[in-house]
């Protein structure tokens, strides 16, 4: 009896690290890319929803190396200000963060978004892979068959991401009163509202 009890508690101490192993593993997180305009609002628009791990502004789709936000903002050098979204699939999945993405762009400005005009500011999805790009593809039809009119936001493969520079990073929670401002007087929540709020049937 005594070999048995023996035996059982090896089994269990030699099954204890696979398990202890299986649990410690991290989950696996994913990354999207999407150009809305101003990268500040994009951020801010993200974050906080279910299943986004870490939102950063950055720039993408040019081919210049180490872009900076003054050549990007006039232009110079091909890039969007672009969000690159860490998110878990297993929390939130990539249909829904275009569904976050269309309710906060102008789908229909091919000259930017709202007061910021210019190919830098114009509103874009990134895929990544073939099923992103279906994915991407079929909202889009399913913006154009809500509206009856087709958009204007590109769709592009994913690029190389570059960062932008500290002080652009998490601009809404360290400049709220800026941000603000900015946001409203942009025309960028008029605009959202007279697009994606639903409006009352007519009596």
């Amino acid at each position: 009896m005594k070999r048995v009890f023996a035996a059982l508690i090896a089994l269990c101490l030699l099954a204890a690290p696979a398990h202890a192993e299986e649990a410690a593993k991290p989950p696996v997180y994913k990354t999207a890319m999407f150009a809305g305009g101003c990268f500040w609002c994009m951020e801010s628009d993200f974050e906080d929803k279910t299943g986004v791990i870490g939102v950063v502004s950055g720039y993408a789709g040019g081919e210049a190396e180490n872009p900076t936000y003054e050549r990007v903002s006039r232009g110079a050098s091909g890039h969007l200000e672009t969000v690159q979204v860490t998110y878990d699939p297993n929390m939130v999945s990539y249909k829904e963060l275009l569904q976050i993405f269309w309710q906060n762009v102008d789908p229909f400005d091919a000259q930017g978004q709202f007061c910021d005009k210019g190919s830098q500011y114009r509103a874009a999805i990134f895929y990544g892979n073939d099923s992103e790009e279906a994915l991407a593809k079929s909202s889009v039809k399913a913006v154009e068959a809500k509206f009856g009119k087709p958009v204007a936001t590109l769709l592009k493969p994913a690029s190389h991401f570059w960062p932008a520079e500290e002080h652009h990073q998490d601009y809404k929670k360290n400049n709220p009163t800026g941000y603000k401002f900015y946001r409203r007087g942009c025309g960028r929540e008029g605009r959202l509202d007279e697009l994606w709020l639903e409006k009352p049937a007519a009596q």
